[in-house]
């Protein structure tokens, strides 16, 4: 069985859906046959390239908030991931365009790694002191992953490299009515959308598994990310 992840790494809520969702994969009985893959999905893709802005500057402007109302809605995404082990700095961290980390984890993918760079990522973005609109720190997450430098710079240097690959995943989901992210796709039969429960995932990958016709059971609202809200947060 096949799992598709539409994502991106400026989203919390898909660094928070992925912790779920490994969780509900582990307490789902035939894991071992499940094949995940990431999709990409750019939550500001007419971003300037390499240009970046702080969070919580960002967030004030795209809501017409307070600098400290910004941080409060922070601060509500930072104590839902640490209640799943995750490290989340509420200060410090930038936004910007992320087609260049969607192009590296093409390369990941073909080499067998894109997984292990996608955690790197979302670690470096959420938790660490580390820019991944940083060409450099891109590089170094790279090879980190597993990932030959050379093979990793040359992809950066060139923009068309995996760009193809990037735009044709985004138009699938426009294709399949995924509007937010994180957005999960079960076999081609079930979509998610969310960072749902863990146990939301263990049912819907059972469901999926039993290979019933009948239409899923929906999936009760859960927090994303969306291209025209800058993520989708209570607002305080």
């Amino acid at each position: 069985m096949r799992v598709e992840i539409w994502s991106d790494i400026a989203c919390p809520w898909c660094y928070i859906g992925k912790a779920r969702f490994t969780e509900g994969l582990a307490a789902f009985a035939h894991r071992d046959g499940v094949e995940v893959v990431f999709r990409s999905f750019e939550l500001d893709p007419n971003s300037p390239r390499r240009a970046t802005l702080p969070v919580v500057e960002m967030l004030a402007e795209k809501y017409g908030r307070t600098l400290d109302e910004a941080r409060a809605m922070e601060e509500h995404v930072a104590a839902a991931a640490r209640a799943e082990g995750l490290g989340y700095r509420t200060e410090g961290r930038d936004h910007g365009n992320t087609f260049d980390v969607h192009r590296l984890l093409h390369l990941a993918a073909a080499r067998g790694r894109q997984e292990e760079l996608l955690d790197l990522a979302y670690r470096a973005n959420f938790a660490e002191e580390r820019s991944v609109f940083d060409p450099e720190v891109l590089v170094g997450l790279a090879v980190e992953a597993g990932l030959d430098e050379a093979e990793a710079r040359a992809v950066l240097a060139d923009g068309s490299a995996y760009a193809d690959a990037v735009r044709a995943d985004e138009r699938e989901a426009a294709e399949l009515g995924a509007n937010a992210v994180p957005f999960f796709v079960l076999d081609r039969r079930y979509g998610i959308s969310g960072g749902q429960p863990a146990e939301v995932f263990t049912r819907a990958l059972e469901q999926a598994w039993s290979g019933r016709e009948a239409a899923a059971e929906p999936a009760p609202a859960a927090e994303a990310c969306a291209p025209d809200e800058a993520c989708a947060v209570p607002q305080v």
